[in-house]
């Protein structure tokens, strides 16, 4: 006994071979086919029926084809089995399908027979319609080319032929290939899943048309074939057809939604009737570390300075790799003496600024100031001074007799007296009277014109 005789059954219900007689015009359907007839009828150029896998296209097209009356129609169905085929190749198939008696080899005479056999349907008073089934596999421009050059065959009436195009939604993007002969689609119309109430309808229709005396199958068990197919009509004929036989196999009447449940489950079917869309988390792009702040001391902070672009300057590194700027300018220690005497700032000659030693690294300034014993009033430090023409004025530090006194400045000299170094000038600036060694006598034959010129082209420097 096989469970077409355990169920009463005279026919499979739930093949999936194309059967015409077990067509269901579900009411998507039935809109599909009938806009699909009108473009056909009124010679459209282009019509495209998008669906899902095993949405129903392919028995749509058988629909549409067995639909088309031979009186009327020069009606043929190609289906598109690979995806490699080739322009030449399709003209040729068209032609034999249309026809056309040994189709020439060469491009231009077979689209010359081609023209000439539309020719001689027109004239007979009916229509040439040609379906394309799997059409998401034209993926090439040329195919593309090929179709909008056949939609050109036309008489002042209308056109000689026209294509329906029967595909996976991926058709969308072949058509894009060739702008113009997207621009030709006159008519779209897209399949979608069977609803809860068209899933039980479908089921019934089909048991029926087999011959079943009974509804073998559950409420609850059309609700879980709903819900684990997705309302997709070739995954509604596998999970029933697999239900029927493990029901026959456990000699049971009634097939329950467990049962669907477990089918499902083997087959490895969802567990929605919605397909579960990937979550995609936005990307992040990475922030580039930024450098850690430079502490001098305890108190003064320095914020990272960029390395200098096109200078020539050093730069310094900090500890961690990172550029805090150009270094510090080197500034000789301050002894600390009793408030009678004289603090003196001296800077180190501009050409040997290795003969200034100290006992410990300079610590960054931040303000450029240097704080006198005893008190707390600040006084700007002298720069090494450049043999520019005009030295820029300097404000010394000067200790009074009080440590809260407050500060002179003198100026210093206009440039430095002949044969007394900078840091003499500088101090006897400072110091006033304080005593100076006693500069050397000046060297003879000194040419002062040419010192004169020198410092002109420094300043222009």
């Amino acid at each position: 006994m096989s469970y077409l005789e355990f169920f009463g059954l005279n026919s499979e219900p739930f093949s999936n071979a194309p059967v015409a007689r077990f067509y269901y015009n579900a009411p998507q359907h039935q809109q599909a086919l009938t806009r699909l007839l009108y473009a056909a009828s009124s010679m459209k150029g282009l019509a495209v029926l998008v669906g899902e896998i095993g949405a129903g296209k392919t028995t749509l097209a058988r629909r549409l084809l067995d639909s088309l009356p031979e009186e009327e129609y020069e009606a043929a169905l190609l289906v598109i089995i690979h995806s490699g085929i080739t322009a030449s190749w399709l003209l040729r198939r068209i032609a034999l399908q249309l026809g056309v008696e040994s189709p020439a080899q060469e491009k231009l005479a077979l689209l010359s027979q081609l023209y000439q056999r539309l020719l001689q349907i027109y004239e007979q008073g009916r229509k040439a319609v040609v379906l394309i089934d799997e059409a998401q596999m034209l993926e090439t421009r040329e195919l593309m080319e090929e179709f909008r050059g056949l939609l050109n065959l036309e008489v002042p009436e209308r056109k000689l032929i026209s294509f329906v195009f029967f595909g996976l939604p991926e058709i969308e993007k072949n058509l894009k290939l060739d702008a113009p002969l997207a621009q030709r689609v006159a008519m779209r119309y897209r399949l979608e899943p069977f609803s809860s109430e068209s899933t039980e309808a479908y089921v019934k229709h089909r048991l029926r048309l087999a011959g079943s005396p009974r509804m073998p199958f559950t409420p609850e068990a059309i609700a879980a074939v709903h819900r684990r197919s997705a309302g997709t009509p070739r995954v509604i004929n596998t999970i029933c057809d697999n239900a029927l036989f493990e029901a026959f196999l456990a000699r049971t009447p009634d097939i329950r939604g467990a049962v669907i449940e477990a089918i499902a489950d083997n087959l490895g079917l969802e567990t929605g009737a919605s397909t579960p869309v990937e979550v995609v988390a936005p990307a992040v792009l990475p922030v580039a570390p930024q450098p850690p702040a430079v502490v001098a001391g305890a108190a003064a902070v320095r914020p990272p300075v960029p390395p200098p672009v096109n200078r020539r300057e050093p730069v310094a590194v900090g500890p961690e790799g990172e550029s805090v700027g150009p270094p510090p300018p080197m500034v000789a220690p301050v002894r600390p003496v009793s408030s009678s005497s004289s603090v003196r700032a001296v800077a180190p000659a501009a050409s040997t600024p290795s003969t200034v030693r100290t006992s410990a690294p300079p610590a960054p300034i931040s303000s450029g100031a240097v704080t006198a014993p005893g008190g707390s009033r600040p006084a700007p430090l002298a720069p090494p001074p450049a043999p520019l023409p005009a030295p820029p004025t300097v404000a010394p530090v000067s200790s009074p007799s009080s440590p809260n006194a407050p500060v002179a400045s003198a100026p210093l000299p206009s440039a430095p007296a002949p044969g007394q170094s900078v840091s003499d000038a500088l101090a006897s600036a400072v110091d006033g009277p304080a005593p100076v060694p006693a500069p050397s006598a000046p060297r003879a034959n000194v040419d002062l014109a040419e010192i004169d010129k020198y410092l002109e082209g420094l300043g222009k420097l």
